[in-house]
């Protein structure tokens, strides 16, 4: 293991070589500032641009604004989540108005998790929806990320399914896309390979989740489908009682994978932050993508 990378290790990747992206989410209470360690440790890799979550059902979009703003405060490219849950076309409208005001340039365009208390029935729209929206109200003014999935979207009944709604979503506009974590570099090739026989050629950008706890990516994994190996689960179960040795091991293995993701062609990362800086901080090191502590 190393939070250093041994004498074996792949190449490096610089900052210049590789796109950088963060994710953040509003800071819970409103404390917006409670961020600025995070970036500073964070910015050296030099992001492309910081994402900032959406709550179901926009409960966190004042907390998304002022994130989103606060990022501009601290001279980062800054990217909201838009998700289009139930709300109306004329509400998205205002939104993207508010956010070109701002002097966003990119937007990060989901369907959403469905609102506490409302039903399926009633949860029509999708992610295609929101891009068709984005374009008809802004025209070419933000680029565009959706999601995708390598490990098929829970919802889709199959991989072809899921391919084709990804597909509909790039042909509304997208610009480019950023992936579900996962563990298996297999199943981002097989996902770029299909989308690209089908026609999509944006970039398709691994996001990456660190593993620093087992309960945590338990419980994240089993809520958004994506698959945690029975090899990773089994060390980390393993290393419940050694908290240092857990978070090393979580740090080899998700440095691993982004060596073998740039190495396959990856067009950058895309780290899901959770408002820490440790992990990631240690993964963008081993990657040469930030300096030594």
């Amino acid at each position: 293991m190393r939070n250093g990378l041994d004498s074996q290790s792949p190449t490096r990747f610089t900052a210049s070589e590789t796109r950088v992206s963060l994710e953040f989410f509003p800071p819970r209470g409103g404390d917006v500032a409670s961020i600025d360690p995070v970036v500073t440790r964070l910015r050296e890799a030099r992001p492309l641009f910081c994402s900032c979550t959406y709550g179901a059902g926009g409960s966190t979009r004042d907390g998304t604004r002022q994130t989103v703003a606060h990022l501009f405060e601290l001279g980062l490219d800054a990217a909201p989540h838009l998700s289009i849950g139930t709300d109306s076309e004329e509400t998205i409208h205002a939104l993207l108005d508010e956010y070109q005001a701002l002097g966003v340039r990119r937007i990060v365009a989901l369907r959403g998790d469905v609102p506490s208390g409302v039903g399926r029935a009633r949860y029509t729209h999708n992610a295609e929806t929101l891009v068709r929206w984005i374009r008809a109200h802004s025209g070419d003014h933000f680029d565009i990320e959706v999601a995708a999935y390598p490990e098929t979207h829970p919802d889709a009944r199959t991989p072809a399914e899921d391919l084709e709604f990804f597909r509909r979503k790039v042909d509304a506009g997208a610009t480019g896309a950023i992936t579900q974590y996962f563990y298996n570099v297999q199943a981002w090739e097989d996902f770029v390979e299909r989308a690209t026989k089908v026609g999509v050629t944006l970039p398709i950008v691994p996001g990456i989740m660190p593993i620093t706890n087992l309960e945590g990516i338990v419980r994240f994994s089993e809520s958004c489908g994506a698959d945690l190996p029975r090899w990773i689960r089994k060390h980390l179960e393993a290393l419940r009682d050694d908290e240092a040795g857990l978070k090393a091991f979580g740090i080899d293995v998700v440095t691993r994978l982004c060596e073998d993701l740039l190495a396959a062609g990856a067009p950058g990362l895309h780290f899901y932050t959770l408002n820490r800086w440790g992990a990631t901080a240690a993964i963008c090191r081993n990657l040469g993508l930030i300096g030594p502590s």
